[in-house]
């Protein structure tokens, strides 16, 4: 398939083509990643000082109290590795008992943070600098400071964390978030981040950092322990895969959410979505009408796999996508429901070098901070994780102790005939797996180039199901789509798109321009 260098879309950002590539959604971190490639660094050494800066300069998507997940081509095969964290042993069903629905912030909301040691982890098996060499960019931006951009500054965060006193002592100034354009330092993050570094992630699980976050959980309410934090281990996984138009994507297998994009993609396979004009009625309702499907299930289905029903592999078997296919009518939108039988916060990034590895990274914080749980004197503000179980009782996904939730972060990798060919990732929540299917459908149906993929406006289906509608989609096609049936919404979040598409000799990196940050390379 040849690439359309067409660029259609009023954002016009141009790609950067380049023979080892960084693209991410901060400066600053792209140029953190850029540094290890230039100092000798492989993709996985890019990758990780980029995630790390990320923590600092990014602080309200991701942190040192983040999870991670990563899906790694590493010049020979593709691995996957799963750094999300599992519950408190000490949870159970009861200690939420009377909630309607999981605590978003606090305690209740946190499960181990997988970041740190799936840093370590990618940095022992894959990288080739030092690791304590990935970390002097973030360690620099904590203690000297950063400017804040506009997009990233915190603003709404106060009033939601007001009651989290440690929160207020290590990201706001006078009880105020920071201004757009003003320095931020936060130096107890770049002590924490010398200790990570020194101790290989050691510290933060087994060691001075572990018993400070223990202690305050005691003092606090929590309910981590001594035992959950030393016993977590970033897990390699082989990913799942789905065709599409001669290629196919990989994801994580659950308990995150690409299980999503794979179902969607299965049932678009049989559409001639070709025959449809890109940015169509049809062509749109065509693909939302797949991801509505894809979530029902999804829904239902995804959880920690040791507690799933159902496997990915019956999810995706061909004659059940066929069949889910002929449900879609073309003139009238669906409220699908699960019907297989059973006994913002968040940072992508993805990086490629010249000997041909490709890594596509991300980690999140989940709604912003998270949890508003900040570990006094350290910097280290933990995810709120745990608001992705459920409560209903003999669902796979319903609150337990020792238990892996529900996740949205995925990050996304496509290959041809068994070689790589494209590291992305669209981050923000519920508009992921969606994201991924809009990527695949615009640049494998419709020969978009990357960065006219990412320029293009989007929809968005709710949890609701509601359509949502970026602008710079026609009238016209919006009033086609609320004729067929389609409820039209207005507050949703169109996500962040990083993309890498390897070439014959290079690769084209291009960035979102409704993110702050960049695609870089040398």
């Amino acid at each position: 398939m040849t690439l359309s260098w067409e660029f259609p879309y009023a954002s016009q950002r141009m790609p950067v083509l380049a023979k080892n590539v960084v693209a991410t959604s901060q400066p600053l971190a792209a140029q953190a990643g850029l540094a290890m490639l230039q100092q000798g660094g492989n993709a996985v050494d890019a990758a990780l000082a980029t995630a790390i800066t990320l923590t600092v300069v990014e602080p309200c998507s991701n942190g040192m109290g983040s999870d991670a997940f990563a899906i790694i081509w590493d010049g020979k095969q593709l691995h996957g590795l799963n750094g999300s964290g599992h519950s408190p042993r000490a949870w159970s069903p009861e200690r939420f008992a009377g909630l309607a629905q999981m605590p978003a912030l606090g305690w209740d909301a946190v499960t181990v943070p997988g970041a740190v040691d799936t840093w370590a982890t990618l940095s022992q098996r894959m990288g080739r600098l030092p690791f304590a060499d990935l970390f002097q960019p973030a360690i620099r931006y904590a203690r000297e400071g950063f400017l804040v951009t506009p997009k990233i500054a915190w603003a709404g965060t106060p009033e939601l964390y007001k009651d989290y006193p440690s929160f207020a002592e290590t990201f706001l100034i006078d009880g105020r978030a920071p201004r757009p354009g003003e320095l931020f330092r936060c130096p107890e993050q770049g002590d924490t981040l010398t200790e990570i570094a020194a101790t290989h992630g050691e510290s933060f699980y087994r060691g001075a950092l572990a018993e400070r976050i223990v202690k305050f959980a005691q003092e606090t309410g929590g309910a981590l322990s001594v035992d959950d934090l030393a016993s977590h281990h970033a897990e390699w996984v082989e990913p799942i895969s789905q065709g599409y138009h001669g290629v196919r994507l990989h994801e994580i297998p659950p308990n995150g959410q690409g299980l999503a994009a794979l179902i969607a993609l299965g049932i678009l396979e049989h559409f001639p979505l070709e025959e449809y004009p890109v940015d169509s009625a049809d062509s749109i309702h065509v693909q939302v009408e797949a991801m509505k499907i894809a979530f029902a299930e999804a829904h239902r289905h995804i959880a920690d796999p040791a507690y799933m029903e159902l496997t990915p592999a019956a999810l995706l078997a061909p004659e059940y996508l066929a069949a889910r296919a002929r449900q879609i009518r073309l003139d009238q939108a669906g409220f699908p429901k699960s019907e297989l039988p059973t006994d913002h916060g968040t940072v992508y990034l993805t990086t490629a070098d010249a000997a041909g590895m490709m890594v596509s990274f991300i980690q999140s914080n989940y709604r912003g901070f998270g949890s508003g749980i900040v570990i006094p004197g350290t910097g280290i503000s933990l995810q709120s994780r745990g608001s992705g179980f459920c409560l209903e009782k003999n669902h796979p996904n319903r609150v337990a102790g020792g238990k892996r939730p529900y996740h949205t972060i995925i990050p996304g990798f496509v290959t041809r005939n068994g070689q790589p060919l494209m590291s992305f990732g669209v981050m923000g929540g519920h508009m992921q797996p969606q994201g991924h299917v809009q990527m695949m459908v615009r640049i494998f149906t419709y020969g978009q180039n990357p960065q006219a993929a990412a320029d293009a406006p989007r929809w968005h289906v709710t949890e609701d199901f509601h359509l949502c509608l970026e602008q710079g989609i026609a009238p016209g096609v919006a009033d086609e789509l609320q004729r067929r049936g389609h409820q039209l919404g207005t507050n949703a979040y169109f996500g962040g798109a990083q993309l890498i598409y390897r070439l014959d000799d290079a690769y084209c990196a291009a960035s979102d321009p409704r993110k702050e940050g960049l695609a870089v390379g040398v």
